[in-house]
């Protein structure tokens, strides 16, 4: 046995070690070292990452399976779900345990889509930093930003996003790739030829564009000025 303590409370967890180095060739290494019986480690500290991620992958262990998150009530205990499997990833991550991983990311997407929530920005925020660069977990949460910006039935714009740019400078560009993705690379309008001119002019935008002065309009030049009665 070993003994695992996993998170800032440093929650205990007595584990097989072979089970353990069985699944991980990177912790094998780490715990048995060169097989000296005086290098083997009797401890391993996981203090950063969530004790509920690693009850599922104690679980994952001893009974070669997790639960389905379709099987689950509802939608709080959906999405509380996901959220265990997003730490799950994380210690995955950590142990270089794709198979496992991959579970995880599965679980908790389908967690989302059926409890029909996603996070919020505070949420997605401590997710992509948490995550390294490249991570399909940074992939995944600025197209759930990206999707929630392009709807138009969504109360979620770009400020609700804002102390992510301010916090990660990366997540601005991810966004976009993100957007350009979900549209398919959609060419805008040319801004130089087309569009209402007003949205360029520097003034209130009108249908004549033009400005109230001391009870006269001043319209364009396309139309002859007319004094207001």
């Amino acid at each position: 046995m070993i003994d695992v303590y996993v998170g800032e409370a440093k929650r205990h967890f007595p584990i097989h070690r072979n089970l353990l180095c069985h699944h991980s060739e990177l912790l094998e290494d780490e715990l048995e070292g060169d097989g000296k019986e005086n290098e083997r480690k009797e401890r391993l500290d996981l203090l950063e990452h969530d004790p509920s991620g690693f009850e599922l992958l104690v679980k994952w262990l001893y009974q070669g399976k997790l639960d389905d998150v379709s099987d689950m009530a509802d939608a709080t205990q959906k999405y509380e779900y996901a959220v265990s499997c997003h730490a799950l990833y994380m210690l995955c991550d950590r142990l270089d345990m794709p198979q496992l991983k991959n579970v995880a990311m599965d679980q908790y997407r389908r967690g989302l889509n059926e409890a029909e929530l996603v996070p919020d920005a505070d949420e997605i925020d401590d997710i992509y930093r948490k995550s390294p660069a490249g991570s399909p977990f940074r992939t995944l949460m600025t197209r759930i930003a990206a999707r929630q910006i392009m709807d138009p039935g969504s109360e979620r714009d770009v400020d609700t996003y804002r102390q992510c740019f301010e916090k990660n400078p990366d997540f601005a560009v991810d966004l976009v790739k993100a957007i350009r993705h979900g549209t398919g690379g959609m060419l805008f309008e040319d801004p130089t030829e087309s569009g209402n001119p007003c949205t360029f002019h520097d003034h209130e935008d009108g249908p004549n564009c033009h400005v109230k002065v001391k009870g006269k309009i001043k319209q364009s030049e396309s139309r002859p000025a007319t004094r207001v009665e």
